[in-house]
């Protein structure tokens, strides 16, 4: 599942230039409430991640699908990086069997129309793997805490060329809760179900603790 690189399609920025400048809301949670303004809880939501610019958190997995028993109890650490006025990039890695992967980063994008999860999957030596660049865009307006990512179809020309048939109907969340929120966590989570038009569900989800910063990690694959 994530050795280099494996097509476990669900897991992975632009260059950066300028570090977004936010200082860090009040220390509480946002509450995960609809907004009657999808622009505002979009933005809101990018500048909350943007707090965590330049730091580094660990996390675990925390469901329970067999398909990810490699992940059960492994480390993993997320890092904030590459951050623009309107980009940032979240290498996420893995430690297995003894071995840091570091082939995925998450990049969430500002559009002219919400906000954009794409993942970039990299091989060690920093190639592109065959299954990358994949995502999609937010159907709704979300919250200033969480946004939700359907499947572009983009991305599911890439799956049906690569016979991950089921990844055509991916839908994947993001959670982040500011810097110096209280029990601050960011999540990722990859969810499929048979009324989305799934053969079977699925659910990959992993939390990282916001409140308990650490050493940033070496750079992702292809991004030294």
């Amino acid at each position: 599942m994530i050795r280099p690189p494996t097509r476990f399609a669900l897991a992975l920025t632009l260059p950066a230039a300028l570090l977004v400048s936010c200082g860090p809301p009040p220390a509480q949670n946002t509450p995960d409430q609809e907004s009657t303004d999808g622009a505002t809880a979009q933005a809101a939501f990018f500048a909350a991640l943007a707090t965590h610019c330049g730091k580094a958190y660990g996390g675990t997995l925390v469901s329970k699908d067999e398909a990810d028993a490699d992940f059960v109890d492994a480390e993993m650490i997320m890092y904030v990086t590459e951050c623009t006025d309107d980009s940032i990039a979240v290498p996420f890695h893995v430690l297995l069997d003894g071995e840091w992967d570091r082939s995925r980063t998450w990049l969430i994008t500002r559009t002219a129309d919400g906000v954009r999860l794409k993942h970039d999957h990299r091989h060690e030596d920093g190639e592109p793997d065959a299954v990358t660049m994949y995502g999609g865009d937010t159907a709704d307006d979300g919250t200033p805490r969480a946004q939700t990512f359907p499947v572009d179809e983009e991305s599911i020309a890439l799956f049906e060329r690569e016979g991950l048939d089921a990844s055509v109907t991916n839908i994947w969340r993001v959670e982040v809760d500011p810097a110096g929120a209280a029990n601050g966590q960011f999540a990722y989570e990859l969810a499929r179900t048979i009324e989305g038009g799934a053969p079977e569900p699925r659910n990959f989800r992993v939390e990282f603790d916001l409140t308990n910063e650490i050493a940033p990690p070496p750079p992702a694959w292809g991004w030294e």
